[in-house]
């Protein structure tokens, strides 16, 4: 099987991260491979996309495999790539879920994020570690969904939240075990099938402030300041990995 699992039917599309034995990083190939399927779903009728992760958890953010073979602005395509897949999740025009359990890290706690729905285990934790390596990606999304001075404290104190936390503060729209998702999904269906396909589009368009030239030109100006891999090293290092 490959890095994406994914099933269609009924105006859904399920798409499961199949990385468990990478905590489902997200890869190049499985960024890539999201694309593509957010592609189809654009203009086949899709409804709700639904993501999830293969395993113990939904994912470990960015994969850092051979980033130090890579030249730094392959790297910064990467970050670019994941960024332009949190932006069309967050802006889309159908409705969005995703689940999480177990430990998530950076850009997999971003792709929750930017989910309409965002379903999580109590237990659960989420850290966003970019800034340790001088990467500004998703923070302003995150602001709008906890608040800025929580968002603040976090992000500049590298803080882990579990689920009940991020339920308090926002970040978590439901909190409930892997046995209590089928529930979360039921609700998605009854909503998708209340509201037309136009009417959702709108609304999902007035309650969604667009700031994706702004975060775009963050992250690239981040991300492209010289020595972004000599950053990712050190930020590894002192992790120990």
């Amino acid at each position: 099987m490959g890095e994406l699992l994914v099933h269609r039917g009924d105006g859904v599309l399920e798409l499961t991260l199949n990385r468990p034995e990478k905590m489902n990083a997200l890869s190049a190939s499985l960024v890539d491979a999201l694309h593509a399927e957010l592609d189809t779903a654009d203009t086949d009728g899709t409804r709700l996309v639904v993501f999830r992760g293969e395993g113990k958890n939904l994912s470990a953010g960015f994969d850092f495999g051979g980033y130090d073979a890579q030249s730094e602005g392959d790297l910064v395509l990467r970050f670019v790539r994941i960024e332009q897949l949190l932006q069309r999740v967050f802006h889309a025009r159908y409705d969005t879920l995703a689940y999480a359990q177990g430990r998530n890290f950076g850009a997999g706690v971003d792709l929750f994020a930017v989910c309409n729905r965002r379903v999580a285990t109590p237990g659960a934790s989420f850290r966003m570690p970019g800034l340790g390596f001088g990467l500004v990606l998703g923070s302003r999304r995150f602001a709008g969904l906890v608040g800025e001075s929580w968002a603040r404290q976090v992000l500049q104190e590298g803080i882990t939240f579990d689920g009940t936390e991020a339920k308090a503060r926002g970040f978590v729209t439901a909190l409930a075990d892997e046995a209590g998702w089928a529930a979360e999904r039921e609700r998605a269906d009854t909503a998708r099938h209340g509201l037309g396909e136009d009417a959702t589009a709108r609304l999902f368009r007035v309650t969604h402030t667009d700031t994706r030239a702004a975060d775009m030109a963050e992250l690239v100006a981040s991300a492209a300041r010289p020595g972004l891999q000599g950053r990712l090293r050190a930020y590894r290092e002192a992790l120990g990995k």
